[in-house]
């Protein structure tokens, strides 16, 4: 994998609702030296940003309480948060989607299911826009 050391001390949440998909990107990311925390919901997803301030938040569209676009909406009108890198990590990929990711707040949007190269690779290139 191209570029894999750029991708190491990063401070990453990652919200997914599928858990075993969620642990398993958790800890390839940990793998490459980054700090990692994990939420399955939309509520805890704005709460961890609050207290854990990331530089990248790979987030799912589709999750309880509040869905990935609402979490996304919250995180961009909260001054109190510093204003993380927002990634959509999701089964929805028509242009709709992608349109709706954008109108949200979303720096980037990946479609599942995730390869693992390309997200290192929109996760370099959005720290590199900050």
């Amino acid at each position: 994998m191209s570029g894999i050391g750029q991708h190491g001390g990063r401070r990453i949440l990652l919200v997914d609702d599928n858990v075993d998909a969620a642990m398993t990107t958790a800890e390839l990311l940990r793998l490459l030296g980054n700090e990692v925390a994990v939420v399955h919901d939309g509520i805890a997803a704005v709460d961890a940003t609050c207290s854990m301030q990331p530089e990248i938040v790979l987030l799912d569209i589709g999750l309880p309480c509040i869905d990935g676009y609402e979490v996304a909406k919250r995180i961009r009108a909260n001054a109190d948060i510093s204003q993380p890198r927002l990634i959509a990590l999701t089964g929805w990929g028509q242009e709709k989607d992608k349109f709706a990711s954008r109108d949200a707040g979303f720096d980037d949007h990946l479609v599942k299911p995730l390869d693992l190269e390309r997200l290192l690779e929109t996760i370099n290139k959005q720290m590199l826009s900050t």
